[in-house]
This record gives structure tokens, C-alpha cells and sequence, in this order.
């Protein structure tokens, strides 16, 4: 069983990752022998930056909750993250969630969906070498949503506040 968590890399009220993010897992829920599934962040604070990073141990309880991973898990994980560019780089809230978990990452494939400005493609560019730091590994391509889609007319009914 392959696992393909899809997550949604923004936290804004009537933010456009949940558009491509949801479409992403239908068409992922009509494959065989997936389980795909659609991950929205957290923020993670803590008092101490020793006591945040001192891995396992001080890991805060939600972070297991949001990952809903454990390493001795069998199943074959993949990633999907949702990315919005925000002043040349991700959002804040993703990178955060991204920090707080490091060996569940190691060894996992990750793909990436941008948009915004120039695409995304900066978020990306940054992105990819964080995911190299934790030892995932990032596929060659991506995909980057054009800033005219964001701003072309939903469908009847369809509703979208800001473009986060």
C-alpha cells in the first residue's frame, strides 16, 4: 500500500491551495492499492528552541497528531505539498510544520504544486533544498499554476477570498 499525503501548504481563509490539493487526492483515490489523504498544517510554538528540537523525546503531541506517521509504519509514503509563493520563498506555516518533523521525512519521495508569483517557482526552488536537508527526495518536476488561473472566474457557486 503506497501512502500519498497531499498537503496543503497555506493557512489563509479562502486560500486557492485547497482548490488543486482537493483535485490532486480525487484523482488519487481512483488509483489501486493508494490510500491518499489531505493534510492541513498546524503551527507548532514552543517556549524553547532546545526543548523544540530535541527531537522524539520533545516532540509536542500534536505533531505526531498532524503527521499521523510512525517510522516503524510499513507503508510505502509520498508527499504532495501545496505551495503558495509568498515574498519570493513558501509560507511561514508550512515551513514550521515542515521543521518539526525530521526522521519520519528521511528516505520519502515529495513532489511540488506552486503557485503565485513567477509560479511559484521560487517557493519551490527553496523548498526542494529543505526537503534535501531532511534527507526526502524531491522529484525533477513540478507543477506551477499560472497567477492568470488564480484569477479566472470559479464555477457557478465557487468561492475564493484571497489568493493564499
Amino acid at each position: 500500500m503506497t501512502i500519498i499525503s497531499v498537503i496543503v501548504g497555506s493557512t489563509r481563509e479562502g486560500r486557492f491551495s485547497e482548490m488543486p490539493a482537493k483535485w490532486i487526492l480525487q484523482h488519487l483515490k481512483k488509483r489501486e492499492r493508494v490510500d491518499a489523504r489531505l493534510l492541513d498544517l498546524p503551527i507548532f510554538r514552543c517556549r524553547s528552541s532546545i526543548r523544540c528540537n530535541a527531537g522524539h523525546a520533545g516532540r509536542p503531541p500534536s505533531r505526531t497528531k498532524w503527521f499521523r506517521m510512525d517510522r516503524c509504519d510499513r507503508a510505502v509514503r509520498r508527499f504532495v505539498f501545496v505551495t503558495p509563493e509568498y515574498n519570493y520563498g513558501p509560507s511561514a506555516v508550512l515551513k514550521n510544520a515542515i521543521d518539526w518533523v525530521y526522521p519520519e521525512w528521511n528516505r520519502k519521495a515529495i513532489g511540488f504544486v506552486s503557485y503565485g508569483s513567477a509560479m511559484g517557482a521560487r517557493s519551490v526552488q527553496q523548498l526542494r533544498e529543505t526537503a534535501i536537508e531532511l534527507q526526502l527526495a524531491p522529484i525533477r518536476s513540478s507543477v506551477h499554476i499560472p497567477v492568470a488561473t488564480l484569477w479566472a472566474p470559479l464555477p457557478r457557486g465557487g468561492r475564493r477570498g484571497r489568493t493564499g
